[in-house]
């Protein structure tokens, strides 16, 4: 923890300044993207959440749950499904980390 006054290099990865795992931390990261672009494309098409639910063919529990921000709630796949039945594409960048 760093203590009030000083001041800590923070990683491009909440997660893992948080101190979870490198593959955990980097799984985290992806999914909350994700779920921030759902959320987005849930706002901005002004969707009641059972109207997102009809879209992206979940339960309007699933919906409120993605609102919500439940990241452990949703797997990557499940992820890259829920964005492909709301017609957003997922696109994939690798490089090294320095």
């Amino acid at each position: 923890m760093t203590q009030l006054g000083t001041t800590s290099r923070s990683s491009a990865n909440v997660f893992a300044d948080l101190g979870f795992a490198p593959a955990e931390a980097e799984n985290l990261r992806i999914r909350a993207a994700m779920i921030r672009a759902l959320i987005s494309f849930v706002r901005t098409s002004n969707l009641t959440q059972a109207r997102a639910a009809k879209l992206l063919r979940v339960s309007p529990q699933q919906v409120s749950d993605l609102m919500s921000g439940k990241i452990y709630l949703f797997s990557i796949d499940n992820l890259v499904n829920l964005l492909a039945a709301a017609g957003l594409r997922v696109d994939l960048r690798v490089k090294k980390v320095v």
